[in-house]
């Protein structure tokens, strides 16, 4: 389990996180979110234990990060952005040294390393030396040490950075076979990985949590669930006549793809009233779609400043 209660931090002046409560049980993986400055990375990292709290307190797999720093800093898997690594070592002796430094025995090495092998695709990369490597590359080589001497818990920022569509599938499978057992906290501004990834989600912005939920009881209170999005040739009369609709709230049109999104008044439903006026005009739409909803719209909402502007 990761648990925090009322963690709270400072520097100088400027206050960073306040009153943080979260907790990840075994079984689940949490999504961290927010802006740049919401205070994600301070959470994280006295989490891990790496800053101690003005307040409030830690526990990662039921240890006390500041009481019993050593007891917590073994069940934890830690993946901080930017990880270093050692350059001038090979991928092979580099995760041969972390398993030594965890204590790993050398039979439960040999299982992990093959599954990590396997999972991440490093057997290419395990003979190149670390300096050699793309960001992606060191990236999956960063995640293999965090999980190789299977911890209870991992707390991940951005595991999926560098890493093209098909590694990010690849990391996420391997995620969710993890959390079948562990508690995994994964900080991310990569909003289209958290529903496929996530099964809760907690939105700091300025230092507080401002909002915990599932993914779909996110994507629930935007404003386009229950819009209509299509693509149609020559569709400007078509866009007038649906901002006339009584159950329309507005219209939006995609200036790159040309997508017309018709946004409902709160409780309407649009479905059937745009298929009757499309087939009205003689219009075949394109990828015709009814939303449920965009987490990045309620992101946005939720981080945005009290004047209007997006969160530092």
């Amino acid at each position: 389990m990761i648990e925090a209660q009322g963690l709270t931090r400072s520097f100088g002046r400027r206050r960073a996180v306040t009153q943080l409560d979260l907790c990840v049980r075994p079984g689940e993986i949490v999504g961290l979110l927010g802006p740049n400055g919401a205070g994600k990375t301070t959470s994280v990292r006295m989490l891990a234990g790496l800053l101690a709290p003005d307040a409030g307190f830690a526990r990662i797999g039921g240890h006390d990060v500041q009481r019993r720093p050593q007891a917590a800093r073994c069940a934890l898997g830690y993946l901080p952005e930017g990880a270093p690594l050692y350059g001038e070592m090979s991928v092979l002796a580099f995760l041969l040294f972390v398993a030594r430094a965890r204590g790993l025995r050398r039979a439960v090495l040999e299982q992990r390393l093959q599954e990590l092998v396997h999972a991440l695709e490093l057997e290419p990369l395990l003979a190149r030396t670390v300096a050699t490597l793309s960001k992606g590359q060191r990236r999956r080589v960063a995640l293999a040490q965090a999980v190789l001497h299977d911890p209870p818990a991992l707390i991940l920022d951005e595991p999926g950075d560098g890493l093209d569509a098909g590694q990010q599938a690849g990391v996420r499978a391997l995620l969710r076979r993890l959390a079948r057992d562990r508690a995994i906290l994964v900080c991310t501004q990569q909003l289209e990985e958290v529903p496929r990834l996530c099964d809760r989600v907690a939105i700091l912005a300025y230092g507080r949590l401002v909002a915990e939920d599932t993914p779909a009881g996110l994507a629930a209170r935007s404003r386009y669930r229950g819009a209509v999005s299509f693509q149609a040739p020559a569709a400007g009369p078509v866009r007038a006549a649906l901002g006339l609709l009584p159950e329309v709230d507005t219209v939006e049109t995609d200036g790159v793809s040309g997508r017309i999104t018709v946004l409902p008044k709160p409780g309407r439903e649009l479905l059937p009233r745009v298929q009757a006026l499309l087939a009205s005009y003689h219009v075949l739409p394109r990828a015709l779609e009814l939303e449920g909803g965009r987490i990045e719209d309620v992101f946005r909402s939720l981080t945005a400043a009290p004047g209007g502007e997006d969160a530092p």
